[in-house]
């Protein structure tokens, strides 16, 4: 047994100490770990678990390989990651905010902190901090037509003014269905307490005294507004975008194209534009410092030219509102910076692991956000490329003919988009329920034109305004807009441009990106074993059944399945929300149809049934559209016939589904739910996902079934 163990400890050394240039790239990892851990584990008990067998295997790890690398490593990999579990729960219970409990009408007045105009829904989004209303929470976000904005009498409403309101408020919603967006979860971490729409508004000062935060809101919304003034339109709203980060203004049509083309990483600030905005001033700087013979000789003109990027950087992570994505980019410009200052190589994976470190320390809540992730695994798929000696090889430079220059430069870009792509897609399909087939391609072309038309020509139009002449930049700035827009459209709308697929199971997730890691961060023959897991999880996700029925947490909309595959919703009046939230989910692309138009479905203006053939059975699913009472003789009957009762009402004891009842009385306790019937059916609920994390608003209610017990067996024949 000794000599055996003694074996795999040389075995182990041998590997550590080969890939010990590669071991601190793992310390983000373990951080991340325990950062998932506790937002995938369902309460205390299991946090406090995971804590408990981090420490153990980090004592364990240190006096099995006491005095050797892989012990070493092994140990602090277990207390890192014990580290982000705790920091992510102390972050979480850190930010503890009151928050609305039911439906309510409230007159209070608040303080502006931003506006947001969301062009897709003709609204005016404002977040608020309610003064002098103990019984408010601290942050509320508030919707208001923008036609009604005048009207009231507050057309021009800034950040730090004073308003007052009257509002319909209510809780910050879950996720309506099993693996839609959670914005209750996002809302807890920002601290908006409550959602709502204003029902009048009347300014009462405009906040003339507020602090840098509101001075810099004003900054943006004034700069936007400008913008908007030179270019309307779609173009017009891109360049706010690009200017101060505010999306809102991207009408739906555009902003659907830019994510089916696989260009949405173009509208939210990060490393491309921060990149671009460094490197414009830092090449400005040096080459005018440098028509001074005497500054070149005396001073290090790289240095100051690195500073003045810095402080670029800086000041335009500040402007877009300093969001994680924002900051994650400007923290790794920072540090090429220092890395270019010193003389170092400007872009390593040490380098990107140390902002994810900063990241993850500062921001926990950020590794399970779509912009995080898309981000990070975007740089590390660039530099792993990059970092491949035999890409190294081919694209260093040489002397040889222009032409081929050019070709060696295009197939780099089209590699450097490929390993992107599939860096991505799996991202995309897990957040999004659908990824871009043809964003390599389309990028080939939208980052250049980004990055060296677009962004430098609207910077010098807004630089040229001062004096009143840059409306030819903004032609320019116009067209080249114009052009990614058509970019965009014309690559969504190609036949087969869209990999749609239904709600990944959070392990097959887990495995690709485990894989996709271990292949990324090993230098040694052992990285293809990451083959293995990546593949793995992606057949997982590829085969993974859409559901049969969807129905949201508030009961009023379901979405059917039929046996020819066509998806059909109950309610004809359902919001584009609700439409977009579960045709993704379903993994349905276009409009989906009302369930009038399955087969095999009979309605009424006041119900539905439904019958499904799944899993060599007929299913009969009655579903009410209205709140109409019904007769209970015949509602009992209606329910004794049907295996399965959708309402968004209660029903009497007397409806007796063969199968299931769904209504307010389960719902409450499990949230949206997505069904999957056959010869054994199963159902996944919100409430399970959530678990009791503090912004659960099932914590402390008996849950639906015990999670060591099956939901009920199919019903007979």
């Amino acid at each position: 047994m000794r000599e055996w163990s003694a074996r795999v400890s040389a075995r182990l050394e041998g590997l550590a100490e080969a890939e010990r240039d590669q071991l601190p790239l793992w310390l983000p990892v373990g951080l991340g770990l325990g950062i998932a851990a506790f937002f995938i584990l369902p309460d205390r008990h299991a946090w406090t678990a995971f804590l408990l067998g981090a420490a153990a295997l980090l004592f364990g790890f240190l006096a099995l390989g006491a005095g050797t690398r892989w012990g070493r490593a092994l140990a602090i990999f277990s207390a890192v990651a014990l580290i982000g579990a705790a920091n992510a729960w102390w972050q979480a219970e850190r930010v503890a905010a009151p928050r609305v409990e039911a439906e309510s009408v409230v007159r209070f007045q608040a303080r502006v902190e931003a506006v947001q105009r969301v062009a897709a829904a003709d609204k005016v989004r404002l977040v608020v901090r309610p003064l002098n209303a103990p019984n408010l929470p601290p942050r509320l976000r508030l919707n208001i037509d923008a036609d009604k904005l005048e009207s009231m009498g507050a057309p021009a409403i800034r950040p730090g003014a004073v308003v007052e309101t009257r509002a319909w408020l209510m809780p910050p919603a879950a996720a309506p269905i099993p693996g839609a967006y959670d914005f209750a979860r996002a809302a807890w971490f920002m601290r908006v307490g409550g959602t709502g729409r204003t029902l009048d508004l009347k300014l009462v000062s405009d906040g003339g005294a507020g602090g840098w935060r509101d001075w810099m809101a004003d900054i943006r919304q004034r700069l936007g507004e400008h913008i908007r003034a030179q270019l309307g339109g779609g173009e017009g709203a891109i360049a706010v975008a690009l200017a101060n980060g505010d999306q809102g203004g991207i009408p739906a049509a555009d902003a659907d194209a830019m994510r089916n083309s696989g260009l949405a990483h173009l509208l939210s600030v990060s490393g491309l534009h921060l990149t671009a905005v460094v490197g414009a001033v830092m090449l400005l700087t040096l080459k005018l410092l440098a028509l001074s013979p005497r500054l070149a000789l005396r001073y290090r003109l790289t240095l100051i030219a690195a500073g003045a990027g810095a402080l670029a950087g800086i000041a335009y992570t500040i402007l877009t509102g300093a969001e994680v994505p924002t900051v994650r980019s400007c923290i790794a410009a920072l540090l090429i910076l220092g890395g270019i200052a010193l003389g170092r190589e400007a872009l390593t994976l040490r380098l990107v692991a140390t902002g994810a470190l900063i990241v993850l320390l500062l921001w926990p809540e950020s590794l399970i956000g779509a912009s995080f992730q898309l981000s990070f695994a975007a740089i590390t798929a660039i530099v792993v490329l990059h970092e491949h000696p035999k890409i190294r090889a081919f694209l260093s430079k040489r002397e040889e003919m222009l032409p081929l220059k050019l070709l060696r430069s295009l197939v780099g870009l089209l590699l450097t988009g490929i390993a992107v792509e599939a860096a991505l897609t799996p991202i995309g399909l897990y957040h999004f329920h659908k990824a871009g087939l043809y964003g390599t391609f389309a990028n080939i072309v939208a980052i250049p034109l980004t990055t060296f038309l677009i962004m430098p020509a609207e910077a010098l139009a807004l630089l040229l305004d001062l004096v009143h002449l840059g409306a030819p930049c903004w032609w320019i700035a116009g067209k080249a807009l114009h052009l990614l827009l058509v970019i965009a459209h014309r690559t969504g709308e190609a036949a087969g441009a869209v990999a749609l697929l239904p709600t990944m199971a959070d392990a097959a997730f887990a495995m690709m990106v485990g894989g996709g890691l271990w292949l990324a961060l090993w230098r040694m023959k052992w990285w293809r074993w990451g083959a293995v897991p990546l593949v793995a999880g992606a057949v997982w996700a590829v085969f993974t059944p859409a559901p049969d029925l969807l129905v949201t947490g508030d009961g009023r909309h379901v979405a059917f399945r039929g046996a020819d595959g066509r998806v059909g919703i109950l309610r004809t009046r359902a919001r584009d929300y609700v439409r977009d939230t579960l045709a993704g989910s379903s993994a349905t692309a276009g409009e989906l149809p009302d369930v009038d138009d399955l087969r095999g479905a009979a309605c009424t203006d006041d119900s539905c049934l439904v019958t499904l053939s799944k899993g060599g059975r007929s299913w009969r699913i009655l579903a009410t559209r209205t709140k109409t009472p019904f007769d209970k003789p015949p509602l009992a009957e209606a329910c004794a016939a049907a295996d399965i009762v959708i309402s968004e009402r209660y029903l009497p004891r007397d409806c007796a589904p063969r199968w299931l009842k769904i209504d307010p009385r389960l719902l409450a306790r499990t949230g949206g739910l997505s069904i999957l019937l056959g010869a054994s059916p199963s159902v996944a609920t919100v409430a399970e996902g959530v678990g009791r994390h503090p912004w659960s608003f099932y914590t402390g209610r008996r849950p639906s079934r015990p999670r060591n017990r099956p939901w009920p067996s199919a019903p007979p024949r």
